[in-house]
């Protein structure tokens, strides 16, 4: 394995940071892990680190709306691979990750052994999944619209959705993107006319189905 890799662990469980940290003492060499305990300490991270390798995610950490908060950090950067980290390890969870662009999922009742194998294979350039689970297809023809959709975003957009999603005003998300209040607009627009609704409000709505819906008919 190379060495010096830099991967970010968020969870909002001390004990369980400091296991993942154990797992990925095993990868690699020399390697440094950033921890965050909710969803504004990893954000913070991935926009002010240019060198992370890996992100290991967990979906319910303050802050996060289960797999909308995906979203958000795919949209401050769409290079970094992100691997959620979840004791919601239902086919449908996983899937719904993997299509929104998670590289990977790690179950939390998984090994030592399992964790690393499963980062390993991400910073290979491969798709780490559960061994032995059949993820099926989507069910939900409405989820399924809705995930095509967000496919189509570019990462800024994604990132002013989910800026949205946090009721940032145009002027406030200008100002943190460092862009014009018109730049916002558009890219409001653009959202809007992509996610096939009307008004920041419906986007933020339909965005909150990626939240809700898959934790909750979890296992």
């Amino acid at each position: 394995m190379p060495t010096g890799f830099t991967f970010v662990v968020a969870d909002d469980h001390p004990l369980f940071r400091g296991a993942l940290k154990q797992a990925l003492a095993g990868v690699g060499e020399d390697s440094r892990v950033l921890e965050a305990g909710d969803f504004d300490g990893v954000k913070s991270l991935i926009a002010g680190t240019d060198d992370a390798d890996l992100v290991l995610l967990d979906l319910t950490m303050p802050g996060a709306s289960g797999l909308s908060g995906l979203v958000a950090l795919r949209g401050i950067d769409s290079t970094v691979p992100i691997v959620i980290v979840s004791a919601h390890d239902d086919p449908i969870t996983i899937r719904r990750a993997l299509e929104l662009g998670a590289s990977g999922f790690i179950s939390k009742s998984a090994s030592m052994d399992e964790i690393r194998r499963a980062v390993q294979t991400v910073i290979e350039g491969g798709v780490a999944t559960p061994e032995g689970i059949d993820l099926g297809e989507e069910g939900d023809p409405e989820i399924s619209d809705l995930i095509a959709r967000l496919q189509t975003l570019t990462p800024q957009q994604t990132r002013v959705l989910g800026m949205l999603a946090e009721g940032l005003l145009n002027k406030q998300i200008a100002y943190e993107l460092s862009v014009s209040e018109a730049t916002i607009k558009a890219h409001v627009s653009a959202i809007l006319l992509k996610l096939g609704v009307d008004s920041r409000t419906q986007a933020v709505i339909r965005l909150s189905r990626i939240a809700t819906d898959p934790l909750a008919g979890a296992s």
